[in-house]
């Protein structure tokens, strides 16, 4: 018999940015799977932009560094269970991190941004009634917790993110809303595929990594469902490290 393990989120309501490809896709799709309405964000005007299938989600433009796009992201919606900050990108365009612009550019969109929009769906976290209490649930890196050098504005973001989960779930705790972030190793998505074609910079990280491979995004997303679960109630301000083994390698 293979053990395997189950989520019901039927009534509830989930909002996923960075929906339309990798760990995020692989969330929306699992919250989905649980019976969720699920509320799937990217940065383009309509899902039929998209090559996946997001016909299962309610889509919204979501561009994190417009804060109009931010602040009508939940117009028109009267309740919200989950909120899953999964959008992020690093090396914006192509360019150096180290740039002062691009730094900020870069911050701006993996910490200021996903802060707006978490304090934009406060409101509707705490009028949650979902059993376990509501729940924001945060992708954060390794980057977070190593120094990586190709990617300075990218590891401050997430390294402030941790950050931001722990105060939010102190500030945030008596109004029933628990806080948590997913720090995940190496996933292989399209962020990360143009680094696969240089063994000099994948070797290394697979060599330290115990389980000798890189992660799938479908193996992130079942910690978000349970983060975000009543099997979780008693857990907030927590990074979870899903890694293969990659942060108590020697």
């Amino acid at each position: 018999m293979i053990a395997s393990a189950t989520f019901d989120f039927s009534g509830a309501s989930v909002l996923v940015t960075g929906a339309t490809s990798g760990i995020g896709y692989e969330i929306a799709t699992a919250f989905g799977a649980a019976g969720a309405a699920v509320i799937a964000c990217g940065t383009r005007p309509s899902a039929s932009e998209y090559d996946v299938d997001l016909s299962a989600f309610t889509y919204r433009q979501c561009r994190l560094t417009e804060h109009s796009d931010v602040d009508s992201v939940l117009d028109g919606f009267e309740g919200l269970d989950v909120l899953v900050n999964n959008a992020g990108a690093n090396l914006p365009g192509g360019r150096d991190e180290y740039d002062p612009d691009v730094f900020a550019e870069t911050i701006a969109i993996n910490l200021i941004g996903m802060q707006r929009l978490t304090t934009r769906c406060r409101p509707l976290l705490s009028a949650s009634a979902m059993k376990g209490g509501s729940s924001i649930v945060s992708i954060a890196s390794m980057a977070a917790m190593f120094g990586v050098p190709m990617v300075p504005g990218y590891s401050a973001a997430k390294a402030g993110l941790v950050g931001l989960t722990r105060a939010l779930a102190v500030a945030w705790a008596a109004e029933g809303i628990r806080v948590n972030a997913i720090a995940p190793g190496v996933v292989e998505t399209s962020m990360t595929a143009p680094m696969m074609d240089f063994p000099s910079l994948t070797d290394p990280l697979r060599a330290r990594t115990p389980m000798g491979r890189f992660a799938t995004p479908n193996e992130i997303a079942p910690t978000a469902l349970f983060l975000a679960s009543s099997a979780a109630a008693y857990v907030t301000g927590q990074t979870w490290c899903v890694d293969g083994g990659f942060s108590i390698a020697g």
